[in-house]
């Protein structure tokens, strides 16, 4: 009976020394910088892409406040000090571990978890004209060139999308929903997308951009590619399901595209 009772009081002890799971502070006994990775290696390329898998990542675990300095470092006479510290040297070790050699060299003295990721975001994190240059080109160039409408369009958007994640456009500091200059902003921005889009399917959808171009309100750049592969489905049925050219040279297209 005794010995049960020291068993009881020992649990009692431990549960009251254990962490909720739901703390910034809370290290599961799996976690490790090896097993704890993003999808591949930052370097001088990749930085956008990186970032936000990390953040997800870090979110997902529950210690993005270690990079953002939301989560500050507590006094050493505080009781949640060494578990900060733990947390952090965690942190420190996971974005290490997904640097390439030369790149992490050039943040090991960083004291904290959060001074690594300042000083990446000094490296990486600044605007480059000829990376603006480069996707602004990709995008004017990005052709149909026979493949499907909807291959055309996802490359048309990522493209887009990283753009816009890389260099966000200015907005209007008024912080207000109805302020006329920052709904003007978005719709120009919305119009030169459809634009940009419109350039790039083959000649046979002449028609059909002739079409959405005369529609007034403009559709969006959604709607205008739900009409353009609209009609690219009616064509289909109409050549009575003949293979075409736009579905053989898709499936050349797809491996190229695996980079």
């Amino acid at each position: 009976m005794a010995g049960n009772d020291v068993n009881t009081s020992k649990k009692k002890k431990n549960n009251n020394n254990t962490l909720d799971h739901d703390s910034p502070y809370y290290l599961h006994p799996s976690d490790s910088p090896r097993q704890m990775k993003v999808n591949e290696a930052l370097y001088d390329k990749n930085c956008r892409d990186w970032v936000q898998d990390m953040e997800k990542f870090l979110f997902a675990k529950n210690k993005i406040g270690f990079i953002d300095d939301t989560i500050v470092k507590p006094e050493k006479m505080s009781k949640e000090y060494m578990p900060w510290m733990r947390c952090d040297a965690m942190k420190k070790g996971l974005v290490t571990t997904t640097l390439e050699k030369e790149i992490r060299s050039s943040v090991k003295y960083a004291n904290t978890a959060s001074k690594i990721w300042l000083d990446l975001h000094e490296i990486f994190g600044k605007e480059s004209a000829p990376r603006a240059y480069e996707l602004q080109n990709q995008l004017t160039n990005t052709q149909q060139d026979g493949i499907y409408v909807s291959a055309y369009y996802t490359k048309f958007r990522s493209i887009c999308d990283e753009i816009q994640s890389t260099f966000p456009t200015p907005k209007c500091t008024c912080n207000r929903y109805t302020c006329g200059i920052g709904i003007r902003l978005v719709e120009h921005q919305e119009k030169e997308k459809l634009y940009e889009f419109l350039m790039g399917p083959d000649g046979d959808f002449t028609v059909i951009k002739t079409q959405i171009l005369a529609t007034s309100p403009t559709p969006g750049l959604g709607s205008a590619y739900h009409v353009v592969a609209e009609d690219e489905r009616q064509r289909t049925i109409i050549n009575d399901g003949k293979p075409s050219i736009e579905a053989s040279t898709f499936k050349a297209f797809v491996p190229n595209n695996r980079d």
